[in-house]
C-alpha cells in the first residue's frame, strides 16, 4: 500500500464532503462520527461531484438525482444509481488524513 497525504483531519468537516485531488485521483473524503473515507468523487450514475453533495448516517448523497452511497462500501442504497463507486484505504494519523489510491477496498475500478 502506497498511501498519500490528502489533507489534515480539521480540514474535513463531520457530516460534509472535501473535494481533493491525490494524483490523477478525484476523491470525495467524508467524516462520519470518529471514521474518514475515501470516495471517488464522480457520481455511477449522474457523472457529477460526489463532494458537492451531503453527507448523512454514513453515506453520500448525490446533488443532482438523490443517489445514496454508503461510505463503507461505496454501494448505492437507492436509485437512480445502480453501480458502486470506488472506495479507497484511509489512514489517519498525527491529525492528517492518508488515502492509499492504487488499492480499492471494494474492487471498484475508479473511471
Amino acid at each position: 500500500m502506497s498511501f498519500q497525504r490528502v489533507c489534515s483531519l480539521a480540514e474535513v468537516p463531520v457530516d460534509e464532503p472535501l473535494a481533493a485531488t491525490v494524483g490523477a485521483y478525484a476523491l470525495a473524503i467524508a467524516r462520519c462520527e470518529d471514521e474518514v473515507f475515501a470516495l471517488q468523487d464522480l457520481c455511477s450514475h449522474g457523472a457529477v461531484a460526489l463532494s458537492e453533495g451531503e453527507v448523512a448516517d454514513c453515506a453520500l448523497e448525490c446533488w443532482l438525482h438523490g443517489s445514496t452511497f454508503d461510505l463503507r462500501s461505496g454501494k448505492p442504497l437507492n436509485l437512480p444509481a445502480t453501480e458502486p463507486v470506488s472506495t479507497f484505504p484511509v489512514d489517519v494519523r498525527d491529525g492528517d488524513v492518508y488515502v492509499d489510491v492504487e488499492s480499492t477496498l471494494n474492487g471498484v475500478t475508479p473511471s
